[in-house]
């Protein structure tokens, strides 16, 4: 593992023995469905959310941070039910909206449909989660894939006003369009190191195979020029990169995946040889920098860092913005 530190995030700082993120947590949870109220379709929810939701949270009484996670492109928000648990067996609430079914390439729309969904959190989450389970809407992170990588990313950078704040952004191998100078719209990169004007810590995580083409006939799903290596050069600190070699763009999705987008989830990218181990790894070190800039607990992500915990992947690359 080839590890680049830019500042150190020191050891001493530690306030408790690191948990293993990368294995299930203490707390039982429960995956919840809610759906919007439309003209033809009432909701029996005082306030509906804007958009289909998919929750994962813990069962027990107790107030928990909050995660949003965004969807990649033309993905179904039910792909990531197995990583949303691992993460809210933690001790976290997971939403994980169905941003769109059918999205063209500009994601202006995403972008305001996610505000619209922070929007709501204040008004209509507790009526859908269990009884005694309080959100605390202060500690709240913001995560995207793929696409929905960009999204967050946008979001974060105030492209859509929100009336929340947002205490930490993870990129889940983020991808900004075809190539460089192919970006969607609106574009995200501008190619200026440590450009990204965010008031809040962040994390990339990279897929190495993301980059390679599956077949001839397909483009990468990760290309260079607009991927994670690109998103993290423009972050300032603090900030932390995790490349995991052996893994690709959608190794982080439900073992298995229906209908047909499932299956082509299968056959598009360059994948590994199984996903759980970097479904894993994904829901372990979103666990940590979550627990890390959320709760003030850096001890796992320390450990990860510096090879004291044994991650379920080998690591290309990790690096530091202190």
């Amino acid at each position: 593992m080839a590890s680049h530190l830019t500042g150190v995030m020191s050891s001493s700082t530690c306030s408790t023995t690191a948990t293993n993120v990368f294995e299930i947590g203490k707390h039982i949870t429960v995956l919840l469905r809610a759906e919007p109220g439309t003209c033809t379709t009432k909701s029996s929810l005082p306030v509906p959310p804007p958009l289909q939701l998919l929750i994962a949270t813990p069962s027990e009484a107790g107030e928990f941070p909050l995660l949003l996670l965004l969807h990649g492109y033309l993905l179904y928000n039910s792909f990531y039910s197995q990583l949303i648990q691992h993460i809210a067996s933690h001790g976290f609430i997971v939403l994980a909206p169905q941003l769109y079914t059918v999205a063209g390439p500009d994601s202006s729309e995403e972008i305001k449909s996610a505000a619209a969904l922070t929007n709501w959190l204040s008004k209509g989450l507790h009526d859908l989660l269990p009884p005694h389970v309080r959100p605390n809407l202060s500690k709240l992170g913001l995560a995207g894939h793929s696409r929905g990588g960009k999204t967050a990313f946008a979001l974060a950078l105030r492209k859509a006003s929100t009336s929340l704040k947002f205490s930490a952004l993870i990129g889940i191998d983020p991808v900004d369009g075809m190539d460089k100078g192919k970006q969607t719209p609106p574009p995200v990169l501008t190619y200026v190191p440590h450009s990204f004007d965010l008031d809040m810590a962040v994390m990339v995580i990279g897929s190495g195979l993301g980059e390679v083409k599956r077949n001839p006939l397909f483009p990468p799903c990760a290309p260079k020029g607009v991927n994670h290596e690109d998103f993290f050069k423009e972050c300032r600190e603090p900030a932390c990169y995790f490349l995991a070699k052996d893994y690709g763009h959608l190794d982080m999705l439900d073992d298995e995946t229906n209908g047909i987008r499932g299956k082509a989830t299968h056959c598009l990218c360059k994948n590994g040889k199984s996903r759980e181990p970097m479904r894993r790894f994904v829901g372990g070190i979103v666990i940590a920098f979550m627990k890390a800039y959320l709760e003030g607990d850096n001890s796992s992500l320390i450990s990860i860092r510096d090879g004291h915990a044994t991650a379920p992947v080998e690591l290309q690359n990790v690096e530091f913005l202190v």
